[in-house]
C-alpha cells in the first residue's frame, strides 16, 4: 500500500467512461490520471468503457498509464464508424457540393444529421447504453464496488451510469468535464430544437437526483451546477476539482528522429534558437469555442506595422481543425511568418512542442459561458513555465494566471494588444526561459487532484478519511483554509449557496 494513504482496506469504483484509453483527445487526460493514481489514495478501478469507439482520434500511449490491477469491461455500440459520422457531419457541406446533384447530396444529409439528433438523446453515444448496462451490471455481480464514478461527455453515459446506480443502489459520482449545456451549445452538430432541449433537460435532472455527489472542473462551473443541481430537486454536494498536470508527463525527454523536434534545441537549458524566431506554439482544438483568429489577425497586423517582425514570427498549431478554422490560417500563407501545421498528436508529442516553444498560446471565445472554461493545457503551461499569451474573455482562466509572472491576458477584441506584446517579445534582447513557480503549479498536479477525487469517494460513501500527509503535499491540500484561485471546496447545492 502506498505511503500517502493509509486506509483500513482498499474499496473499489466502477468508473464508466466512454471515453477511455486507446481513444485520444483532451478529455482521455482526466479519467485515466484518475484511474492511475486512485490506487495510491485506497481505491482499486474497474473501467466500463466501449470496446468499439466512434472517436475521431486515438493515442495508443496512454494505455500503458493504466495500472495492472485495474479491471477493464468492454461494451460494443452500435454507433456507426467515425468516418461516416464525419461524413455526414455539417462541416462537411461545403461548397464542394455544387450543382443539382450536389444539393440533393446536401440535403440528404442534412437530413440524415437532423434524424439523428432528434432520435438519438442525449448523443449518438446513446447506441452503447444497451451493452453498458448488460456489462455493468456483470461487472458489478462480479465483483464488490463502493461506488460508480462517470465523466462525461458524452452524457449518454450520465444515463447509462445512473441507470446502474438505480439497479444496484450503489452511490453515484458525476464528473462534468464539460457542462452540459455549454457542449451542446458549441458542438457544431447539435442541431437543437426546443424537444431536444426538453427531453435533455429532464435526462440531466434525473441523473443529478440520482447522485450523491457531482464534480465539475472550475471553481465558475461548479457554481453553475449547482444552480442546475438545485432546480432538479437534488440533494447531491457539488465539488470542484480541476484538470491537471502529470509531473510524470512534464519530466519527458524530447523525442529523437522528429525532424520538427530537431529544428529546436532539446536541452531547456538552451532554449534559444539561432535563428532567433519568436515560437508561437497551440496544441489542441481548433473550434468555434477556441478560435485563432485574433492571433492571425494580430500577426497580420504585426506584419503590416513591421514586416521584419512579422518575418520572425513561427507559429506552430497541432491538433484537429475545423474547416473554418484552416482558413483562418490560411490568411497567414500571403505573410513572411512561418507557419507549421499538425494534425492531433500523441500526448507526450504535444509536450514536446510546449516545450520547444517560446509562447504558448490559450484561446477562447468571447462567449459568456467561456468564463466558465478553463482548458486543461493551462496546467501544463504552467508547470513547462514557457510564456503564455491567453486569449479569452474575463473569467476563471484570467483569475489562475493573474498572479503568474510569464503570463498576459488579452480579450479577444483586443487585436492592437495581442500585437503589441508580440512586438514586444520580439523587441527583447533574450528570450529568457521563464522559471515556473514551482509552489503555485504543484497545486495542479494530477496526483494530489486524484487525492482530491479518494476524498470525494471516501465522504460520498461515509467512510472516514484517513489519508496520510507524505510531506510533500502542496500547500492547497494542508488543513488551513483554501487559498484564493484553489479548487477543493464544496459547493452549496442550496440557491443562497456559494463555494464554501
Amino acid at each position: 500500500m502506498n505511503a500517502t494513504q493509509d486506509l483500513d482496506s482498499i474499496r473499489r469504483v466502477l468508473v464508466v467512461a466512454y471515453v477511455f484509453p486507446p481513444a485520444g483527445g483532451a478529455g482521455v487526460q482526466r479519467v485515466t490520471k484518475f484511474v492511475k493514481y486512485l490506487p495510491e489514495f485506497g481505491w482499486d478501478c474497474s473501467v466500463l468503457t466501449v470496446a468499439n469507439p466512434s472517436v475521431p482520434v486515438f493515442d495508443e500511449s496512454l494505455a500503458a498509464e493504466i495500472p495492472e490491477s485495474t479491471v477493464v469491461r468492454l461494451a460494443k455500440t452500435m454507433e456507426p464508424g467515425y468516418a461516416l459520422k464525419n461524413a455526414l457531419s455539417a462541416g462537411n457541406d461545403g461548397a464542394s457540393l455544387s450543382g443539382k446533384s450536389g444539393g440533393i447530396r446536401k440535403w440528404l444529409k442534412s437530413a440524415v444529421r437532423a434524424a439523428g439528433n432528434a432520435i438519438l438523446q442525449p448523443d449518438a453515444q446513446i447506441l452503447w447504453y444497451p451493452a453498458a448496462i448488460k456489462q455493468g451490471l456483470q461487472l458489478l455481480g462480479e465483483l464488490k464496488h463502493d461506488a460508480i464514478f462517470v465523466t462525461a461527455p458524452p452524457f449518454s453515459s450520465f444515463v447509462t451510469a445512473a441507470e446502474l446506480s438505480r439497479r444496484s443502489g450503489i452511490p453515484l459520482i458525476v464528473d462534468y468535464r464539460d457542462e452540459w449545456g455549454i457542449s451542446n451549445r458549441f458542438q457544431e452538430n447539435r442541431q437543437k430544437s426546443n424537444l431536444s432541449n426538453w427531453l435533455q433537460d429532464r435526462m440531466q435532472r434525473k441523473v443529478l437526483r440520482r447522485a450523491t455527489t457531482v464534480v465539475a472542473t472550475t471553481r465558475r462551473s461548479a457554481e453553475s451546477v449547482a444552480e442546475t443541481v438545485q432546480r432538479a430537486g437534488s440533494n447531491a454536494s457539488v465539488s470542484c476539482i480541476y484538470n491537471g498536470y502529470d509531473a510524470a508527463d512534464i519530466a519527458l525527454p524530447a523525442a529523437t528522429g522528429d525532424a520538427a523536434a530537431e529544428d529546436a534545441v532539446d536541452d531547456d537549458s538552451q532554449h534559444l534558437r539561432s535563428d532567433r524566431k519568436l515560437r508561437i506554439a497551440y496544441v489542441g482544438t481548433l473550434w468555434n469555442l477556441t478560435s485563432i483568429e485574433p492571433v492571425v489577425e494580430a500577426i497580420q497586423k504585426l506584419n503590416d506595422d513591421s514586416p521584419d517582425k512579422a518575418r520572425r514570427i513561427e507559429l506552430v498549431v497541432a491538433g484537429r481543425r475545423t474547416k473554418d478554422q484552416e482558413a483562418i490560417l490560411d490568411r497567414l500563407e500571403s505573410l513572411p511568418c512561418d507557419v507549421i501545421r499538425e494534425g492531433y498528436v500523441e500526448h507526450k508529442r504535444a509536450i514536446e512542442i510546449m516545450r520547444q516553444s517560446d509562447i504558448q498560446c490559450l484561446l477562447l471565445s468571447d462567449a459568456p459561458e467561456a468564463g466558465r472554461v478553463v482548458p486543461a493545457k493551462t496546467f501544463e503551461y504552467l508547470a513547462l513555465g514557457r510564456q503564455i499569451l491567453s486569449v479569452g474573455p474575463a473569467g476563471e482562466v484570467s483569475e489562475i494566471l493573474s498572479g503568474v509572472t510569464q503570463a498576459e491576458s488579452f480579450l479577444p477584441s483586443n487585436i492592437d494588444g495581442i500585437a503589441d506584446y508580440l512586438s514586444r517579445q520580439l523587441d527583447g534582447a533574450e528570450l529568457e526561459l521563464t522559471v515556473p513557480d514551482s509552489a503555485y503549479a504543484t497545486r495542479f498536479e494530477r496526483r494530489w487532484l486524484t487525492r482530491q477525487l479518494a476524498e470525494v469517494l471516501n465522504q460520498t460513501c461515509g467512510i472516514e478519511t484517513k489519508l496520510r500527509s507524505s510531506g510533500n503535499e502542496p500547500a492547497v491540500f494542508a488543513n488551513t483554509p483554501a487559498e484564493e484561485g484553489t479548487c477543493d471546496e464544496a459547493v452549496s447545492s442550496e440557491p443562497e449557496g456559494a463555494i464554501a
